[in-house]
């Protein structure tokens, strides 16, 4: 009796474990092409026996989408930039000037990060009270959800410029370079694809934010889609297909996007060596 190879095991296991992961995916698309009894129908259609991708612009126009995801951009963006300026200067000290107590307190810090949005929304929103930024409630939610990124931010980065051997910059220096000229063109260059893995994450998870959003923005024009799909939600809710080609609208560019830059990551991590 022949033996399977444990290679197209590990690769059907693969398979199934992404068909498992990836089928909410295609049941929200699915379901949003659906009509409403379609929807409850017994046992379930796998497919929509008409579908009707007119709900698309419909649940577009009629939720004013365009301000959702134009806000979701903006919080995103500004969480990602913020995160990404402040955070990678601080991981690449921290990776140089190696002690007990940095590491102590990147512990603490990270013990901190247990700490449910939820539980830090009420000092936050006291004290962004006190400095007048709800009146500015986009930039609180930044601030806000970039100091909850920040410290995961910074140990992970911190990690690649360990990885950088000290080597090169001594070797920068010597050939005369200053200290900011040999992180911006040799440790930058060289730590690029961490960061920009990071940088990634960082903008889908402030893509998504909500509960910040939700406690801190109260005027509809400034919240982002997160805010704006759950308007859909009641007691008496039954605009199914409505919720999910909301879902799929908003989820949709930000699966694409990943897919374009994840393929840009691999290109990157394979395009060349330390010389």
């Amino acid at each position: 009796m022949s033996r399977v190879p444990v290679p197209k095991l590990l690769f059907v296991l693969a398979i199934a474990l992404a068909a498992i992961y990836l089928f909410p995916l295609y049941w929200m698309y699915v379901t949003s092409l659906k009509g409403q009894s379609e929807i409850f129908a017994n046992p379930p259609t796998f497919w929509p026996r008409n579908p009707d991708p007119s709900i698309y612009p419909e649940t577009w126009a009629r939720r004013n989408m365009s301000v959702f995801l134009w806000n979701s951009v903006v919080i995103g963006s500004g969480v990602t930039a913020l995160t990404v300026l402040l955070g990678t200067g601080c991981a690449y000290v921290l990776a140089r000037y190696r002690s007990v107590w940095i590491d102590i307190g990147l512990f603490a810090i990270l013990m901190l990060q247990v700490l449910p949005a939820s539980v830090m929304i009420t000092p936050l929103y006291v004290g962004f009270n006190q400095l007048g930024l709800l009146n500015y409630p986009r930039t609180a939610v930044i601030l806000a959800a970039s100091a909850k990124a920040i410290p995961f931010y910074i140990v992970l980065v911190r990690a690649t410029f360990m990885n950088v051997p000290r080597e090169l910059e001594e070797a920068a220096l010597v050939d005369g370079n200053s200290r900011w000229g040999a992180f911006f063109f040799i440790v930058l260059p060289l730590a690029r694809n961490g960061i920009l893995v990071l940088a990634i994450l960082t903008f889908m998870q402030a893509f998504g934010e909500y509960i910040y959003s939700k406690s801190i923005i109260t005027t509809q024009a400034y919240q982002p889609a997160s805010v704006g799909l759950s308007g859909f939600l009641g007691p008496n809710s039954t605009d199914w297909n409505g919720i999910m080609a909301y879902a799929a609208i908003y989820v949709t560019p930000i699966v694409a996007i990943f897919v374009i830059l994840q393929r840009r990551i691999v290109a990157g991590l394979t395009s060349g060596a330390l010389k």
